[in-house]
């Protein structure tokens, strides 16, 4: 998959979670793991975008690591959404099964750039 693809899933995932975050009532609970989930959602896409940018191999790194973190958050708040019964599982599940895609693809980068390296250190 090509940075451009995993941008462009993250971003349309993060669509996705914009509009189940809608959804959620408008209680003090609802309101709060709406702002969790918005904001860790939207940051894993933000903070890839900023990876793909980086300076160096260790700032690629980094950056990617922040990316992993907010995709295990966001996968949190969707199983809590789940667990909690706040919106029907038929919905919920393949969001859980598409974060935990995304992770996946995440952490097997963040494995590849340990061993190999960024090309930008190379510059």
């Amino acid at each position: 998959m090509t940075p451009d693809e995993l941008t462009e899933k993250l971003l349309d995932f993060a669509v996705k979670i914009v509009k189940i975050a809608e959804r959620l009532s408008h209680t003090f609970i609802g309101r709060h793991i709406s702002g969790q989930l918005f904001r860790s959602a939207t940051s894993a896409g933000a903070n890839y975008g900023e990876a793909c940018a980086a300076e160096s191999r260790s700032d690629f790194i980094h950056k990617l690591s922040i990316v992993l973190k907010e995709l295990n958050e966001t996968n949190y708040w969707l199983t809590l959404i789940k667990k909690s019964e706040l919106l029907p599982v038929i919905e919920i599940d393949p969001l859980i099964a598409e974060s935990t895609s995304l992770s996946n693809i995440i952490g097997k980068s963040l494995i590849t750039a340990r061993k190999k390296g960024n090309p930008k250190d190379e510059q």
